[in-house]
């Protein structure tokens, strides 16, 4: 068995951040979202991993990552030099893929449910395909699936003006190597791209074996800034926080669960949990609310901040005013302001440089 996780595409939703970055990069609770989906794939027994790159942000993501010997999994990464569709990408990893059972993950979701129990089905019941469903309120802006009672999938469709049902199509895949086949005999859509939606159309057209299974966690598409900041929250509200590896003063107050990276400093502060701060920060005289994640490498002086997400080596001083619901880039930096606003709702890309006047 093998992973094959797609880790293109330009991340329109997330500019700024992603005209100098990839968005798979970007970090949820001071992890990036990429290394989320790794580590599931791991956990259910998966090491041969391919990671699909696109030219612009693919030696960033090389770079970051390594090898897979940090995950216990091999790596090989496939260039797809166009973003021409997710059943592109299986067709240009074919000579990695070969012959295998694969799950395909989009490096930008995240899910709850662990990865074991639906590859126990998919290997058990000998699938050509499982997919993942969850209900969605406005289907029209997915893949969605029409599914009998007994989970066998009848039909798909791709952003449907009139939806069949209101299950999406989540972003995780198991295939068998018959979506080969599938894919070779399928035509660009209209938007000039391979769908893997058609793919198992195809499967399904040709008598195959596919399935489905709706999630009973959550599932979370970062490609916005309020997806984001969703997952950060969430996953904040589960993690294990109460730790502190740096040094905080006694005039500094911290309750909740706060974990603080080694080498931090802490002056002066109210912390109040969940909040994850990374190495090397400097916090002084600073509000930092809940739901916070601060990177390593982040200097805080007298500022405000909650349900905020800030990247590596970002500066914030002197704003007095409370930034909320933000996402403030590397290396960013934001200067006071006058007058002085209620509160700063900001999406920064990377070595930004904000004067507030």
């Amino acid at each position: 068995m093998k992973a094959l996780i797609l880790s293109g595409g330009k991340g329109t939703r997330l500019r700024p951040l992603t005209h100098t970055g990839a968005k798979q990069l970007v970090p949820v609770v001071n992890k990036p979202i990429l290394w989320y989906g790794i580590e599931s794939i791991v956990a259910a027994g998966i090491t041969d991993i391919g990671i699909i790159l696109s030219p612009e942000t693919g030696e960033e993501i090389k770079a970051k990552t390594g090898s897979g010997e940090r995950f216990g999994a091999k790596i090989t990464y496939i260039l797809q030099e166009n973003p021409d569709g997710l059943a592109h990408a299986v067709k240009i990893a074919q000579p990695f893929l070969k012959e295998s059972p694969f799950v395909m993950y989009l490096g930008d979701n995240l899910i709850q449910d662990t990865l074991s129990e639906f590859l126990t089905q998919f290997q058990d019941k000998q699938l050509d395909s499982l997919i993942l469903l969850r209900q969605v309120p406005d289907p029209t802006a997915f893949g969605v699936a029409k599914v009998a009672a007994d989970g066998k999938v009848l039909g798909l469709v791709e952003k449907p003006k009139i939806p069949p049902s209101n299950l999406a199509l989540v972003g995780v895949y198991f295939f068998s190597p018959a979506i080969h086949d599938a894919i070779a005999r399928i035509q660009p859509s209209a938007r000039g791209e391979l769908e893997i939606t058609d793919a198992i159309q195809t499967l399904i057209d040709h008598q195959k074996q596919v399935e489905a299974c709706e999630l009973t966690g959550w599932w979370l598409d970062t490609g916005k800034k309020d997806d984001l900041l969703e997952a950060n929250r969430i996953i904040l509200d589960e993690c294990p926080l109460t730790a502190c590896h740096g040094e905080v003063d006694d005039q500094s107050r911290i309750t909740g669960r706060v974990k603080i990276g080694r080498g931090s400093k802490i002056t002066n502060c109210t912390i109040r949990g969940p909040v994850i701060i990374g190495e090397d920060c400097h916090l002084d005289n600073c509000f930092i609310g809940p739901y916070s994640s601060i990177s390593n490498r982040v200097s805080l002086v007298n500022a405000d901040i909650e349900h905020s997400v800030v990247l590596e080596s970002a500066k914030i001083v002197d704003i007095h005013q409370r930034i909320v619901d933000s996402v403030i880039g590397q290396r960013a930096q934001i200067k006071p302001a006058h007058p002085r606003p209620k509160a700063l709702r900001l999406m920064v890309g990377d070595d930004s440089q904000i004067d507030l006047i």
